[in-house]
């Protein structure tokens, strides 16, 4: 039986954490960003850790981090963009709760993520070009784990935490 979790997946600067907090907040349940929680047990930022770990150092505090925090019951959990490319974190997810898989297009992406400096990957001379091939690789990863797919192009924040809590309930009572 899957646990009482929410876990959002998708990639950076679809509004996993802004909506995190507001779901987590409405069904009285406790939001945990995986990056943020990475940066408390190490004290570093992402982009710090990435600077002297590479990408690979990072998934491996991020995979431990998931790990961890699957395991725990009643959070709402937003993860990282790439998350999904560990097969065990996907394998994790799926089974400790219910996978929403938050999608937006590329220009809404890009106009979201303008300026934030906490994006390594996306410290690039074309952005637009990395956010495209991230998708490429990313997208059918995301669909392979998720419960429920929101586009928040298309839905408010608090349109897509009516549907997500609305989803959760009806898992609730067919279990």
């Amino acid at each position: 039986m899957k646990k009482n979790n929410i876990f959002l997946i998708g990639p950076m600067g679809v509004g996993k954490t802004t909506i995190g907090r507001q779901l987590a907040r409405k069904l009285g349940m406790v939001f945990i960003d995986s990056d943020h929680e990475i940066e408390q047990r190490t004290g570093a930022t992402i982009p710090w850790i990435f600077d002297l770990e590479g990408e690979e150092g990072f998934r491996r505090r991020e995979k431990a981090a998931i790990q961890e925090l699957a395991g725990r019951d009643n959070i709402v959990l937003a993860t990282g963009g790439g998350a999904v490319l560990d097969a065990d974190n996907r394998r994790c997810l799926a089974a400790a709760g219910l996978v929403v898989y938050l999608q937006a297009d590329i220009d809404a992406l890009l106009k979201r993520t303008a300026h934030d400096r906490n994006r390594p990957l996306l410290q690039t001379a074309d952005p637009r070009a990395r956010l495209e091939a991230l998708m490429v690789q990313r997208d059918p990863l995301y669909r392979e784990i998720a419960d429920i797919i929101i586009n928040t192009d298309k839905h408010s924040v608090a349109a897509s935490v009516r549907l997500i809590a609305k989803r959760r309930e009806k898992q609730s009572s067919a279990d």
